[in-house]
């Protein structure tokens, strides 16, 4: 492609972006709805996590008062941001004062050890199977289906003694930028509800932006951890893929290969990594999340942005967020070689990379789409979209057309060059080295303003193709007062190295961006 025409494209993709943008505004701004501030005595719901769990074991706080001020906390804030899809708030309480008796009983060491979060609820996405709860995957035609057993990572997370307190909402089918379906509605930002919380786990990150949970389990397929926390604020760890177990998520049985993983968003970094070696199980230590690790001898490199057509130009306020990060790294941490750019043809070609690697997961789109009936066609669809007959959402049904009807991606191109650009970014990381690079090209975009812009997640979703981890970390706000941050990345089995530096940069630049105050 002639260097003009990259430049005509760079700045045509800049109108079109502060178009779409002042558009949707004109509508969503006006829309705009506050979240409650969390009063004081839910003040408790400030703190991570893992120091709940300890309050509960020293017997300085009841399970049975903890999920009462989620369950309260939900009721305040779902009118505005609807994020639960379903709850099981009696039977949490229940399960709490059982936990609270064991508690006064007492616990030897060992039982103790076995669950690390005894009596801190949580929340996961619908995706997610907890036996009686709904599965409907976003879908109308599964609206009826409950889940008949627990998945896996929710057998672990019981075991570990935390308690499931709701399920939360999700986009159809998963993959969209947005947390919209037929059967539960649209959940909103709370930073500002005209404003999508991301997908596929916006719900989780809405949630845990607004003090709503204590304990967020999500998925990541293409982004859809990280993604909803940089949307949101929050943290967000997306692990390496094939070390969490998928038995019981979105129709997986927990044995297929592919580039999916468990993970957590979370407020506090201190939380990601006990929580990710529960989900990870025997395979936890092979993520090195206990590498004591010296954050001076870590090697930094940084992408301020990419080549890729198919998506926006990084905004300034973002590439700004990326500077000072690189800034402070330079003046505090490195001794000797400060951080270097690193750029690899493959960030040329994301989402094209991203959706190549797609078609080798197990899932077949069409047929999920009418619940295993029959496949669907993708223009059928959309001629029953246009006529008001269609039970589906317009970005999946777009979504079926570009699957069934568009070129499909060379695959010895897609292949070779996705060989070359792991071989290259993995040995320049090697075991003590991270990336630091884009989140997105832009902040939480307005509600509908994705299917102008359907590819611009793929800063996430190339880590997906990587099959790498990759660490969410907030870095404060823009003009707007909507979150910024960047993604951390490290080579496979790394995970340690992300969480490190995500810590570093939390005590730096202040930690999560939460979506209203504390009283």
């Amino acid at each position: 492609m002639g260097k003009k025409l990259k430049i005509f494209i760079l700045y045509a993709k800049l109108l079109l972006d502060f178009a779409i943008d002042f558009f949707f505004s004109l509508y969503w701004d006006k829309r705009k709805k506050p979240i409650p501030d969390l009063e004081s005595k839910h003040a408790i719901l400030k703190e991570s996590a893992t120091a709940l769990a300890k309050k509960i074991r020293n017997k300085e706080l009841k399970s049975e008062d903890l999920v009462r001020a989620v369950v309260e906390r939900i009721k305040e804030v779902n009118p505005i941001i609807n994020a639960i899809a379903a709850d099981r708030y009696e039977a949490a309480l229940t399960e709490a004062r059982e936990v609270d008796r064991l508690v006064a009983v007492g616990l030897s060491e060992q039982e103790w050890q076995k669950k690390p979060f005894l009596g801190v609820p949580f929340t996961t996405k619908e995706s997610q199977a907890i036996k009686g709860m709904p599965l409907t995957m976003g879908l109308w035609s599964r609206r009826k289906e409950v889940a008949s057993e627990d998945s896996e990572a929710i057998i672990r997370l019981k075991n570990a003694g935390a308690i499931p307190i709701g399920s939360s909402n999700l986009p159809e089918l998963l993959v969209w930028q947005e947390t919209r379906n037929l059967v539960y509605g649209m959940t909103n930002n709370p930073h500002h509800t005209g404003r999508s919380p991301g997908g596929s786990s916006g719900a989780e990150a809405a949630l845990t932006a607004s003090y709503a949970t204590t304990i967020s389990l999500c998925s990541d397929l293409g982004g859809s951890t990280r993604m909803p926390a940089f949307y949101c604020g929050m943290f967000g760890h997306h692990p390496t893929p094939g070390s969490t177990n998928l038995r019981g998520v979105f129709f997986r049985n927990g044995d297929e290969e592919s580039m999916f993983s468990l993970g957590f968003i979370a407020k506090h970094v201190e939380d990601l990594a006990p929580l990710t070696k529960i989900v990870a199980g025997d395979k936890a230590k092979g993520l090195n999340l206990d590498k004591d690790v010296d954050i001076k001898n870590i090697k930094f490199y940084y992408l301020e942005s990419t080549n890729d057509v198919c998506v926006s130009s990084v905004r300034a306020e973002l590439k700004g967020a990326m500077k000072r990060a690189i800034s402070k790294i330079t003046q505090e941490l490195t001794t000797a070689d400060a951080p270097q750019p690193y750029h690899h043809e493959g960030f040329n070609h994301m989402y094209v990379l991203w959706k190549y690697w797609m078609t080798k997961e197990p899932d077949n789109t069409a047929l999920l789409y009418t619940n295993n009936t029959t496949e669907a066609n993708g223009i059928l669809e959309l001629i029953k979209k246009v006529c008001g007959l269609s039970k589906h959402c317009l970005f999946s049904v777009v979504r079926l057309i570009e699957l069934q009807f568009l070129p499909a991606v060379d695959s010895a191109w897609a292949e070779k060059l996705t060989k070359e650009f792991k071989d290259d970014i993995f040995t320049k990381l090697g075991e003590n080295g991270v990336l630091l690079m884009p989140s997105a090209p832009h902040v939480a975009p307005y509600h509908y303003s994705c299917l102008l812009r359907p590819f611009n997640f793929a800063y996430f979703a190339v880590v997906n193709a990587l099959k790498c981890p990759a660490t969410q970390v907030p870095l404060g706000k823009d003009s707007q007062g909507l979150p910024l941050g960047i993604q951390v990345l490290a080579a496979p089995n790394n995970d340690g190295l992300c969480l490190t530096v995500a810590r570093y940069l939390e005590k730096e630049f202040g930690g999560s961006v939460m979506a209203c105050k504390s009283k």
